[in-house]
């Protein structure tokens, strides 16, 4: 899911003297290009870029980046071994920074090997009643009613908490650890029709759009988008907002791209930072004949849905019983209080979006849409599983799968508030892999909005 560019250019000489691109303006304008639409409100949104910058950059991104070097989010359990579900295709992609390493198990900390989330010997002792309970009940008449219908209860999902996201079975002999910080998501030459053909399924199949409107910039006739966003402004704000977010989902994905770039491979090292020309190619309000600015804006839309998310979720990981547990005690303390100190702060946005808006019309058919908008999203991460780059497949499932728990979390609104302060949370539940992506997806974005202040940077000092 990435581009080509320049690949063995000094950092230091790529800043002071950017590859030349045809068709680039002079460098003076080169910061306005990018980022002169990028600013003030947001469509569909009461918020502005401007206060989401100052939040991000300077309150929440150094936390954040904290929390997620801590064990219990470092490791993640993945299957990049399942096969495409929608095309044949065995190809893979052969260059080195494709690879992923997987962890030796006995790297991974005991406590999340074990799956146990909990210190107490009372919580332990309350899990195990449940599960037995939850054997049990249903095909045991002589139970009670009432433990009966608790035990209904730990099963029963109503429709709002379904997954988004195709998860992978983390007991199959397939699904491995991967330390994320070893394998982190940057250039990897993985492009061409292959990389294509991944995100043509996704806007063509799966973002509601008519095959008769034809994207911006795609092939073929392209009369600069006018057609498309006359039918995006068209649609019901649901429909819109997840064209939307897959389209901050790619631009995210491209600006880790662009920031982490294959600057120099020689025998003795290699060196990884920004490359401009790269971010040009792909957010140049010229070069993209208009679309990078709003792929920009997409970008920060995704944050706010995300941040929303996090500030919804905070009483699930209030609860006194739920512990970040890796088996180091002290270190799960301190990580769940920073944890809170993240989500408290998220709390605190003065301009948060407002999902009150989505599914609020005839009560059937926007039962009926939200069905369509999960299954879509559904749909979407199990292409995922057809990335011929493992890194770049590792970091796309991570972050569909995030993006899928906030969406998760913001139709559960009603099943967080009802949740217990202790014992089990029988209407909603997160399991550990949902946490590490959402939090991590979170992270991607979050990285996204502070690499646009450096790149922003880097334009303005270009004359």
């Amino acid at each position: 899911m990435a581009a080509g560019g320049a690949g063995g250019i000094p950092l230091l000489l790529l800043l002071v003297l950017v590859v030349p691109v045809p068709g680039v303006l002079p460098q003076g304008a080169a910061e306005r290009r990018c980022f002169c639409q990028v600013t003030g409100y947001l469509d569909d949104c009461t918020c502005d870029v401007e206060t989401i910058d100052a939040f991000n950059n300077y309150k929440l991104f150094p936390r954040l980046n904290q929390l997620l070097e801590s064990d219990y989010f470092r490791y993640y359990k993945v299957n990049l071994k399942k096969p495409c579900p929608f095309w044949d295709d065995n190809s893979h992609c052969g260059m080195r920074d494709c690879a992923v390493q997987p962890c030796p198990s006995d790297e991974v900390p005991d406590g999340i090997r074990s799956g146990s989330y909990k210190y107490s010997e009372e919580a332990n002792n309350r899990d195990g009643e449940c599960e037995e309970a939850e054997r049990l009940g249903a095909v045991d008449d002589s139970l009670s009613t009432e433990t009966r219908e608790a035990v209904l209860q730990w099963t029963r999902h109503d429709d709002s908490s379904e997954s988004f996201c195709e998860a992978d079975d983390i007991y199959s002999p397939d699904a491995e650890y991967v330390d994320l910080l070893l394998n982190p998501e940057r250039y990897t030459g993985y492009k061409g029709p292959d990389a294509w053909k991944i995100w043509n399924s996704i806007y063509e199949e799966n973002c509601f759009k008519p095959q008769n409107v034809k994207r911006p910039l795609a092939s073929g006739r392209d009369d600069g988008g006018h057609t498309f966003y006359k039918w995006l402004k068209g649609v019901c704000v649901e429909k819109r907002a997840f064209y939307r977010l897959i389209s901050g989902l790619h631009a995210s994905i491209n600006i880790h791209l662009s920031a982490r770039y294959l600057l120099q491979d020689t025998w003795s090292e290699k060196r990884w930072g920004p490359n401009v020309t790269e971010f040009q190619q792909r957010f140049d309000e010229v070069l993209t004949r208009g679309e990078g600015p709003r792929r920009l804006k997409n970008l920060y839309f995704l944050y706010l849905i995300e941040l929303r998310a996090l500030s919804k979720v905070l009483p699930f990981f209030e609860r006194p019983g739920f512990q970040l547990y890796t088996g180091n005690e002290s270190q799960d303390a301190e990580m769940k209080d920073l944890l809170l100190e993240i989500l408290h702060l998220a709390k605190s946005f003065p301009l948060h979006f407002d999902e009150n808006s989505f599914f609020a019309g005839n009560k059937k058919e926007a039962a009926k849409l939200k069905e369509e908008f999960r299954l879509h999203f559904k749909n979407i991460s199990k292409i995922m599983d057809c990335v011929g780059c493992f890194k770049c497949r590792l970091w796309g499932k991570l972050q569909t799968q995030g993006l899928g728990t906030a969406l998760k979390i913001l139709f559960s609104e009603n099943l967080i508030e009802k949740m217990p302060e202790s014992g089990p949370s029988y209407g909603f539940q997160l399991t550990r892999q949902e946490i590490v992506a959402l939090f991590n997806a979170f992270g991607r974005v979050s990285t996204s909005v502070k690499e646009l202040e450096n790149f922003r940077n880097i334009l303005q000092n270009m004359r």
